[in-house]
């Protein structure tokens, strides 16, 4: 592999890390918010959704009920 190929290859971890980081941090606020019975089941599944097509996060997708 060529040493532009290799910056791009780890460019790409690097955007995919930060995406799954921030569908996780955001989501666990949503389920703080879940466990504290400030939001419904439903309302809960609609914030996974949003986050989901948002960040499209590598593992999240594996992760989520909602993927």
């Amino acid at each position: 592999m060529s040493r532009s190929g290799f910056k791009v290859v780890v460019s790409v971890r690097k955007e995919q890390y930060r995406a799954d980081m921030l569908y996780h941090m955001s989501l666990s606020v949503a389920k703080t918010m879940r466990a504290k019975g400030l939001i419904t089941a439903d309302e809960y599944a609609e914030i996974d959704t949003v986050l989901l097509a948002k960040y499209q996060p590598y593992l999240g997708r594996l992760i989520s009920e909602n993927a």
